[in-house]
């Protein structure tokens, strides 16, 4: 099953609903971000106490490769690697192309992540 997903335009929205994710006893390990600009993915991960997809997730292997991609390509790597189908990375990759942040949950722990974040 593929990990939750849900797209910002807003940094600050997306902070705002990693902490509600918190409030609600999803584990910090499972609360993932990922934008197109790793300074940006960096620094909202930073400021939400979040993680961004690491060597850890992706593998030592995947990860060294992944320093000589493209950053298409390293995206939608990152993709697969936390769960998704690679038609589901290729999707989500062009959706990184246009600005957007990925929260992404690998494990709600019971949560109902619509409801939680509606």
């Amino acid at each position: 099953m593929a990990p939750f997903f849900k797209v910002y335009h807003n940094d600050d929205r997306i902070q705002e609903d990693i902490a509600i994710l918190k409030s609600n006893q999803v584990e910090k390990e499972n609360i993932y971000v990922l934008s197109h600009d790793d300074d940006r993915t960096d620094r909202i991960a930073s400021n939400a106490d979040a993680n961004t997809i690491g060597a850890a997730e992706q593998g030592l292997a995947d990860a060294v490769k992944t320093t000589f991609e493209k950053q298409g390509d390293e995206l939608r790597n990152k993709f697969e690697n936390i769960g998704f189908s690679k038609e589901e990375a290729t999707e989500y990759e062009a959706e990184l192309d246009k600005g957007g942040v990925f929260l992404i949950v690998t494990d709600a722990n019971g949560v109902d992540l619509d409801a939680a974040l509606s």
